[in-house]
């Protein structure tokens, strides 16, 4: 037993490696960036709470596991930023990064590589209101600190829009949020126009 207890605390100790990873979006306001592990738990507060205020019979502990294991690639691969030239090969490097997790000998976790690539793929409910919610939290983000990740890497409206028209077909009631919201970003001026 004591063998095993050590394998997994070895397994533990790798996962907090996404504490490491940061992003580019602000906390707080601005205070600071936040780090993939953050982002993993807030993503599945926030899918938590949309599922309940949804209600649409969410597989809920599902959608939990999905959340937390979204970024788990960025362990080896980093993160790579939403708006970013090299962001179509991402994944390949990701999947690598949860294969190595996955097969270390003290995961006793057996179904994280089946659940990242379901999120990865897609398909679910559950994993399409992850993607939204996923998309959703930077921007909200980006509101709170007046665009400072946008400002900070030159992003303009057209980029932020062609990243969120997914979510017109998805949830045609977070996109008239969200297209109200980056209205506002732009007439305060923290998204350029074009």
């Amino acid at each position: 037993m004591t063998d095993r207890i050590s394998a997994i605390s070895d397994f533990i100790l790798q996962l907090d490696a996404l504490k490491s990873v940061n992003r580019r979006a602000y906390i707080n306001g601005g205070e600071r960036v936040e780090n993939s592990a953050e982002h993993s738990w807030h993503l599945a507060m926030a899918c938590w709470a949309f599922a309940e205020l949804l209600e649409d019979d969410y597989d809920i502990p599902k959608l939990i596991k999905l959340s937390l294991l979204h970024d788990l690639g960025e362990i080896g691969a980093g993160d790579t930023f939403l708006y970013s030239n090299n962001r179509g090969n991402a994944h390949i490097e990701e999947r690598e990064s949860v294969k190595k997790i996955a097969s270390h000998p003290g995961n006793s976790i057996r179904s994280i590589l089946p659940l990242w690539e379901e999120q990865e793929i897609g398909e679910s409910k559950e994993s399409k209101l992850l993607k939204i919610i996923d998309r959703l939290l930077p921007f909200l983000h980006n509101i709170t600190s007046e665009g400072r990740a946008w400002r900070d890497n030159g992003i303009h409206k057209n980029q932020v829009l062609k990243m969120h028209q997914f979510i017109e077909n998805e949830s045609p009631e977070l996109y008239g949020w969200f297209i109200s919201k980056l209205e506002h970003a732009v007439e305060q001026g923290w998204l350029d126009n074009s």
